[in-house]
């Protein structure tokens, strides 16, 4: 076995498993955040569960972008022709801009909760 497509292999799985790990701590900071203004009496518990949920959520983030620099170095032949790839690349760069969007959007909502 290769050492290198193996290494590729893991860091693709870090940086899905961390994507979804990031969404699922936007939902459950939404949930708990309901809970939390629902419950007054449980705000101090619940507030202090919603910022570890916050914070794991930035550390997701960086993890994220740091095997996601990896994958840009991994992802350079030519696999499915010339114009396919132009046209793939192209479409990872909008998919790209679109999720640095949802994840700063929602980073911040996620510190609105946790923090206000």
């Amino acid at each position: 076995m290769d050492p290198k497509k193996i290494a590729v292999v893991i860091n693709g799985f870090i940086h899905d498993f961390t994507s979804g790990y990031w969404v699922s701590a936007m939902i459950t900071i939404y949930f708990l955040h309901d809970f939390r203004l629902q419950y007054p009496a449980l705000a101090i518990p619940v507030n202090q569960i919603e910022r570890f949920f916050f914070w794991n959520s930035l550390l997701a983030v960086v993890i994220i972008l740091l095997t996601g620099a990896g994958r840009t170095f991994t992802y350079v032949d030519n696999v499915f022709g010339e114009q396919t790839e132009g046209t793939r690349r192209r479409l990872l760069i909008g998919k790209h801009i679109i999720l640095f969007a949802i994840f700063g959007a929602g980073s911040w909502w996620a510190y609105q909760a946790a923090f206000h």
